[in-house]
């Protein structure tokens, strides 16, 4: 909703409030106010001109020399190139040293060879949107209404002193759609008074009714009706003022009787619709359902094919409006309109919103009755458009309104306590103070003790409940005012438990790695729930699926982890790396809630450096993803706890995939997909694995030691030994650190030979033993000692022999 800081003032007095102060208090009322826009921001030099001779430019065909007076007594030539611009017209003219919109400064200057002092102006050169600006003005110059005074600050005159406060409205306010809306509003929080517009007009001796009849059918869609009939309308533009309030509300000027139906709409939240009486077809109008194939040509000249869904307005045979959302092109109002019938009617807002979806047409009016008008408001409405139309339109308002309604429209009436308000709030609201801000809201109020009898206006149908009643109060108390306090107790509350600490590193540490979070649905496919499971259970299935793709609890996150991957790939993003941590659900038995198990997957494919200035390229690979669980497990402080298996997974490569072991305990695996599956999702070679969360973050450890920085040297041994290649090189190098004890600090894999110079059947795996004392220096004696037992223990143990 935009809201003119200048046309608001004319409903509640804002003296010794500015528009940014208003768009602050407004948001801290809870409405709010996504920004002030200045329209005149930036410009100065505007004035009033009036062209007094107009000839064609000697020395170019579309520019016209023009000889204007900008008040001062003294004509001055300005060159336009503007097909309208003509003698005798009173015009923006931005004169020399003017800014115009984007810093434009305006100079003296020469066109073919002729002195042009300023320049005439469109509205769009004044910063007015093009959507905006009337037809007739929108390839050439703005010409003003001939009362206009020359020389005075054209600026004001098209209302561009003014600044316009776009409201971000919620759904529930629909009463702030209209400026007598946000005037309450307003009103309520600077403690003023709204001022509604008198209205008043003469009447013709003649009555509506004769005229006119009207039969709704759709009683639950339409209960409330009113025409009235407006004869001798003379159709013209509308008066200045009408037309830049609409231009600051958005709505583009068309013509003062279709803008006075815009302009009372704005004012008063309620849509109207103006029919060409004698294009009509009848003096019946009947409202009801659309027969299904039924069509009708809307005023944007397409033809539209309604069903029984749809509401319409018709002549009692043909429909000549879509209820709420656009009027028929057979009944608009025209140049040569001469009678008006005037719509002012009640519709269910569902109604007009189905209508409103299925023909793509969004309008000022349907988006209204979406949300909600005021029933009470729809006579006034009514009223204020037959003053305007014969003020402005010369129009004969016949006596009295045809009117059908089927339901009564009362207020609201809620009780509450002052207690409840204030335990609600944590505060200390008085009862007086509290009935004060029913008062400002206009709200009829009650006091009986500490009880609250609130009647709610039929324009905030938002408030229901006790609990909207509560909100009122504290919005307009002021949130600022709600007291801050801290908790009181034995333990302070807020802290994250040691899990969620753990967790939150977990995430943080992924992230820095390069990986994403993506998060994936519970819900899978019966295919699907079971894949890379790492528990195996009975599946947990819903009763009433959405679709068979979810209609089952996962045991997995991985894939769909690999669907994401997939669908990234198929838009060409070849470099992925995704993350999840959520639960898996495992089964605990019919009519029994499944068991919640926290896993983190992370799947990864494509290139994991690519450093284009040193040609350096590293796709990913299984030492990629183990490094980061790795790192993973470091954090954790589980270096020691861990162990990784040689494993064979279903869906996994059987040679590129190891098993995650806490102790004895199976809490992951890690590894390449298998090629097949790779194939099956388009995908290039992918990384995934998958562990225990909560056992890695449960498991106790130790706390941390530290040690004195070592002040002796260690001595390193590399050896060699040749193993059958069953032999898996982790079991040699647990073997190797058994037999070392404490004085063997690190034991490392280097270099893995498999070729002709050693027998069929074997491979030679090279260690590095690191031995260290902190207490003295080593001799080498010393470390023989400890190196022979190892030497012993491999041939012992894996049969491993010293290569030669």
């Amino acid at each position: 909703m935009f809201v003119s800081y200048k046309w608001l003032a004319e409903y509640v007095d804002l003296s010794g409030i500015t528009p940014d102060e208003l768009a602050e208090k407004i948001t801290r009322s809870g409405i709010e106010v996504e920004g002030v826009d200045v329209l005149n921001e930036g410009m100065k030099g505007v004035v009033i001109g009036h062209v007094v001779e107009k000839e064609q430019h000697p020395d170019a065909d579309k520019l016209n020399k023009c000889q204007v007076d900008l008040g001062d007594g003294e004509l001055v030539q300005i060159i336009c190139g503007a097909k309208n611009v003509d003698k005798g017209q009173k015009v923006a003219v931005a004169t020399v040293g003017a800014v115009l919109p984007g810093n434009f400064k305006i100079k003296k200057a020469k066109l073919r060879g002729e002195v042009s002092n300023g320049m005439i102006c469109s509205l769009q050169e004044l910063g007015i949107e093009s959507k905006l600006v009337a037809k007739e003005y929108s390839e050439g110059i703005f010409v003003f209404p001939s009362d206009v005074e020359v020389g005075k600050d054209a600026l004001a005159q098209l209302n561009l002193d003014d600044a316009v406060l776009e409201l971000g409205l919620t759904p529930n306010r629909s009463d702030a759609l209209s400026m007598l809306g946000v005037a309450h509003e307003v009103a309520a929080i600077l403690s003023r008074e709204v001022k509604y517009p008198e209205i008043s007009y003469d009447k013709s001796s003649e009555k509506a009714s004769s005229e006119v009849s009207v039969k709704v059918d759709a009683t639950e869609d339409n209960p409330l009706y009113i025409a009235k009939v407006i004869k001798n309308v003379t159709v013209a533009p509308s008066p200045l003022w009408m037309q830049t309030q609409l231009m600051a509300a958005g709505i583009r000027p068309h013509n003062n009787v279709v803008d006075i139906t815009n302009f009372v709409l704005l004012e008063y939240g309620q849509p109207l619709h103006a029919f060409d009486y004698d294009r009509f077809g009848s003096k019946e109008v009947l409202v009801r359902r659309a027969n299904d194939g039924e069509k009708i040509v809307t005023l944007d000249d397409q033809e539209r094919t309604l069903t029984s869904d749809h509401l319409v307005i018709t002549n009692g045979t043909e429909p000549v409006a879509l209820a709420g959302v656009m009027g028929g092109a057979n009944s608009e109002v025209q140049n040569d309109t001469k009678t008006i019938l005037l719509e002012s009617a009640l519709f269910n807002g569902q109604r007009i919103r189905t209508a409103s979806k299925d023909h793509g047409l969004r309008s000022e009016a349907s988006a209204r009755y979406e949300k909600g008008v005021d029933p009470n408001r729809v006579q006034a409405a009514a009223e204020r458009a037959a003053q305007l139309i014969s003020l402005y339109a010369g129009g004969e308002v016949l006596e009295g309104s045809v009117e059908v309604q089927s339901a009564s429209f009362e207020p609201a009436v809620v009780q509450t306590t002052v207690e409840k308000v204030n335990r609600i709030l944590g505060m200390n609201i008085s009862a007086e103070e509290m009935k004060s801000i029913f008062d400002r809201l206009q709200f009829g109020v009650e006091l009986d003790g500490s009880t609250l009898t609130v009647t709610v206006p039929t324009r905030r149908g938002d408030i229901t409940i006790e609990e909207d009643l509560v909100e009122e109060v504290a919005r307009l108390y002021g949130y600022d005012n709600i007291p801050t306090t801290l908790p009181v107790g034995q333990a302070i509350p807020g802290k994250l438990t040691s899990y969620q600490e753990k967790r939150r590193k977990v995430r943080r540490y992924l992230e820095g790695t390069g990986l994403y979070q993506a998060i994936t649905y519970s819900l899978t496919s019966e295919e699907k729930a079971a894949k890379y499971a790492l528990e195996s259970a009975e599946l947990t299935k819903l009763s009433l699926p959405m679709s068979e793709e979810r209609s089952v609890l996962r045991l997995s996150l991985l894939p769909h982890l690999l669907d994401a991957l997939r669908y990234n790939v198929a838009r060409q993003i070849d470099q992925v790396a995704l993350y999840e941590v959520s639960s898996v659900f495992l089964s605990q038995g019919k009519d029994t809630q499944p068991l919640e198990k926290e896993r983190l997957s992370a799947a990864i494919t494509g290139l994991w450096h690519s450093h284009s200035w040193q040609g350096e390229k590293k796709p990913v690979d299984f030492y990629v993803a183990k490094g980061i669980v790795d790192g993973l497990v470091s954090l954790l402080g589980l270096t020691n706890q861990i162990e990784y298996k040689q494993a064979k997974r279903e869906g996994m490569h059987p040679g590129r995939t190891a098993e995650v072991y806490l102790g004895d305990k199976l809490v992951g695996f890690v590894g390449q997909i298998h090629p097949t599956v790779q194939k099956e999702l388009d995908l290039n070679e992918t990384y995934v694995f998958e562990l225990s969360l909560e056992d890695l973050l449960t498991f106790d450890i130790e706390e941390t030691r530290f040690e004195v920085i070592p002040r002796h040297p260690s001595i390193t041994r590399d050896i060699a030994l040749v193993v059958d290649k069953n032999v898996i090189a982790g079991d040699i190098e647990k073997v190797i650190t058994e037999a070392g004890g404490k004085m063997l600090k690190d034991v490392s894999v280097f270099d893995l030979y498999e070729g002709d110079r050693l027998e069929e059947g074997k491979k030679s795996v090279a260690f590095s033993l690191r031995y260290f004392d902190p207490e003295r220096t080593l001799t080498d004696e010393d470390v023989t000692k400890v190196h022979d037992k190892v030497l012993k223990a491999v041939e012992e143990k894996v049969n491993a022999s010293l290569r030669g």
